[in-house]
């Protein structure tokens, strides 16, 4: 006969298991910007992404075990394609998906002896910041419907606090871009994050039919460059730095040079799928 074991204390311990295995990791940040939806992870592998393609409009982050995300956004990548295919590519919807994923974690996480120990964001861009969906999925299926910038893994009470210092409606690309690299790198504060260092991509609500773009190293560091490291800027320079950053949108929203724009849909382009290392 197994031990005996309350429900109560049971799901704690699968709770307290996920929540460490999350916080191993390095963080992902989501945050709205004039133009879209920014996300910028910790992540210096050009292999295990944590930000993908999941459909027209609609973009997925995450933390925690590399393998049991992938997975996950391999099942969201198929639940978009059958279900466009099936009725319209307009009822492929951030909530239907977010729904979708709730139930698959929550099952996970009640039938099985080992949660999955991630958390994830689903987001969808709108014609209008007021129409952007950001949806947060924990380990147990939770949902939440999040405003303006969301945060997970690692020091994540650290990137939260930063992001509510910084964050501000209407950040054109570069503030915004230097806005989540300098919460990132409140986890240690000793660190610095290059752009070789970031995984970087956006949804682009001005570009045509798909809307998800990477964006190279190049690109980072001139956006970095224009909005200083992040480094918080001096009162009176403040309205000089927001005209020259303006100007960065609009070259962003160019972008037709990015070549990842449909890969991240195959739901295969991460060659190391069967890697178990967690993405940290």
């Amino acid at each position: 006969m197994p031990f005996y074991v309350s429900p109560e204390q049971a799901m704690k311990d699968k709770a307290d298991y996920a929540r460490k295995g999350i916080s191993r990791g390095r963080s992902v940040v989501v945050l709205q910007y004039a133009d879209g939806i920014l996300f910028v992870a910790d992540n210096p592998s050009r292999a295990l992404h944590k930000i993908s393609e999941i459909y027209d409009r609609i973009a997925f982050a995450a933390v925690g075990k590399y393998n049991e995300f992938e997975n996950l956004r391999q099942q969201g990548v198929r639940y978009a394609d059958v279900n466009g295919y099936m009725y319209d590519r307009r009822d492929v919807t951030a909530r239907g998906l977010a729904n979708a994923y709730a139930t698959a974690l929550g099952t996970v996480f009640t039938d099985s002896n080992k949660p999955y120990e991630v958390e994830i964001v689903v987001a969808e861009v709108g014609v209008d910041v007021a129409s952007d969906q950001i949806y947060r999925l924990t380990f147990d299926g939770s949902v939440a419907d999040e405003q303006g910038y969301v945060a997970m893994g690692g020091q994540v009470d650290e990137v939260a606090a930063a992001l509510k210092d910084r964050f501000e409606d209407g950040l054109p690309l570069a503030r915004a871009l230097g806005v989540c690299v300098h919460a990132l790198e409140q986890q240690d504060t000793d660190r610095h994050l290059e752009a070789g260092q970031l995984e970087v991509a956006v949804l682009d609500r001005h570009r045509d039919h798909r809307l998800f773009r990477r964006l190279p190293a190049a690109r980072i560091k001139q956006l970095l460059e224009e909005a200083g490291g992040g480094a918080p800027a001096a009162p009176e320079a403040s309205e000089g730095e927001d005209s020259g950053t303006g100007d960065s949108g609009g070259d962003d929203t160019s972008g037709g040079d990015d070549t990842s724009g449909g890969d991240d849909t195959s739901g295969g382009d991460d060659t190391s799928g069967g890697d178990d290392t967690s993405a940290e």
